[in-house]
């Protein structure tokens, strides 16, 4: 299932405004855009209309999209030799130190999700435990470019095409 659209600003005919406690309950009528649970404080929120707060929602919303059109991301790639993993023990789970995994594919683990599929600095990772480091980037967009194993330091050259085996033809 796709994640949600990110909220967009919205008119008064665009979203319901419903409260919960401290949080105005912000719900787009395109089903596609994420619910949000927009924290005010209760007594912030009893005294704000439903135009106020959607006022104060898209404030936030114009901020978030200014960000991200000025943010230049830049993926950090850890360099050979050094641990492109830690163990995050509060989430007692394998994350990401960069932006940028070099690994080896193993095999085909059948239906076992607990069977090593992939290695990461010499760690066999399970398909269930790949899924779970993966998640902490949920949200971002996802990239992944096939190399020959002794050549995942390198950059590859990449050629947007049409494959010459493709089945649809």
């Amino acid at each position: 299932m796709p994640l949600p659209k990110r909220p967009h600003l919205a008119s008064p005919d665009e979203v319901r405004i419903t409260r919960d406690g401290d949080a105005a309950i912000i719900e787009y009528a395109d089903p596609k855009v994420a619910v949000t649970h927009f924290t005010l404080g209760k007594e912030k929120l009893a005294s704000m209309t439903d135009e106020e707060i959607l006022e104060v929602w898209n404030d936030g919303v114009a901020a978030t999209e200014e960000f991200v059109q000025e943010y230049d991301y830049v993926a950090k790639e850890i360099p050979l030799g050094r641990p492109q993993l830690r163990y995050f023990e509060r989430g007692d789970q394998w994350v990401p130190r960069g932006g940028v995994l070099r690994g080896e594919i193993l095999g085909s683990t059948g239906d076992d999700p607990d069977e090593p599929f992939i290695s990461f600095d010499d760690r066999d990772f399970t398909p269930r435990e790949f899924v779970r480091m993966m998640s902490t980037y949920g949200g971002w967009g996802l990239r992944i470019t096939f190399v020959p194993k002794d050549e995942i330091h390198e950059e590859a050259e990449i050629e947007v095409k049409e494959p010459d085996d493709d089945p649809d033809e």
